[in-house]
């Protein structure tokens, strides 16, 4: 956050309204507003009392003449500008009704992932930007258990299918197995372009190149500073555990287990209910861990989730069964015209 904090927080509702070719819409402030000229989500000021998911249909009717039939809650953070101090209600938006159109002489355009190409943009849409790149799945490597080269075949087709994140965990391998296995996960993966993330070691995921750290719950109470990785996430268990990834900075977290789950027989699942007020108006991405299938995957977006963290999930795709790998994958209409 930059700037003075001010006494009164503005609640706004902002959206990420998706087609399915997972391009999202930006619109840019006209003459007259503050910080006019610049490019942001589109929403707005939530009223006294109004619900942030009702206030987000209602600016979208005014604003780009669509009735929203479906979003997912999202995150939520603070910024202070120099003139206000907002906290911004992110939903996704993957169902509506009618084509967006200006209604308040804002231009605007439909952008991709990674390739944006109007500037300037509002100094708080950092933070959604980063998330648009996390993917819906994330995939978590059983190679201990499964064989390492059958592990290797699941995953080269996994990719295949779309999957576009997976985490090296292998508690039992030793160390030089693992730093093989790993370099051999990053080759497909690289090729694949998808990210991948070292489970609870930074000096092997900085000595192999893989894109980033996943820290266990017990090293994230005990990290002083985020790693210098390009990404990093965490496990969490409790709301300990995601305050203090969200004072570190990190880029997502996993939450769970939700399910039950073989690998955790001994821990109570938190269910769908708990986690889903875990999350209301978290900052970070949250994946949802523990019993987790792709079936899985809209019910955990309704709760808040970013998506769905899986082990067992993530090897057992049928042929030709694709991985969403953007979260237009998730919904099988975006936008009704």
């Amino acid at each position: 956050m930059v700037g003075p904090a001010t006494e009164h927080l503005v609640e706004v509702a902002a959206a990420v309204v998706l087609r399915s070719d997972d391009r999202f819409l930006l619109a840019q402030r006209p003459a007259g507003k503050v910080y006019a000229g610049f490019w942001e989500f589109p929403g707005g000021k939530v009223e006294r009392g109004e619900p942030a998911r009702t206030a987000l249909a209602r600016e979208l009717r005014e604003e780009l003449g669509i009735e929203l039939t479906h979003a997912y809650p999202w995150i939520t953070f603070e910024y202070v500008y120099p003139h206000a101090h907002v906290r911004l209600n992110f939903f996704r938006v993957l169902r509506w009704v009618g084509e967006p159109a200006s209604r308040e002489a804002q231009a605007l355009t439909w952008q991709r992932r990674g390739a944006i190409s109007v500037s300037p943009l509002l100094p708080a849409n950092a933070p959604v930007l980063r998330a648009l790149d996390l993917p819906p799945v994330l995939a978590i490597t059983d190679a201990w258990s499964r064989g390492e080269p059958a592990q290797l075949e699941q995953l080269e087709a996994a990719l295949g299918r779309g999957l576009r994140m997976v985490m090296v965990r292998e508690k039992q391998m030793p160390r030089a197995r693992l730093r093989a296995f790993t370099a051999e996960v990053l080759l497909r993966c690289n090729r694949a372009g998808a990210l991948v993330l070292v489970n609870g070691d930074e000096a092997l995921a900085r000595a192999s190149g893989a894109d980033g750290v996943h820290l266990t719950s017990a090293q994230l109470l005990l990290c002083a500073r985020r790693p210098g990785l390009a990404w990093c996430g965490a496990s969490c268990h409790d709301r300990q555990d995601l305050s203090r990834a969200a004072a570190l900075g990190l880029d997502y977290v996993v939450l769970g287990p939700v399910l039950e789950t073989p690998s955790h027989v001994d821990v109570q699942p938190l269910g769908w209910k708990s986690f889903e007020q875990m999350v209301l108006g978290y900052p970070l991405p949250v994946y949802a861990l523990g019993g987790m299938t792709r079936e899985h995957l809209g019910v955990a977006c309704d709760a808040g989730a970013q998506g769905v963290a899986m082990v067992r999930g993530a090897w057992r795709g049928r042929a030709g069964q694709p991985f969403p790998s953007g979260w237009s994958g998730s919904e099988s209409v975006v936008g009704i015209r």
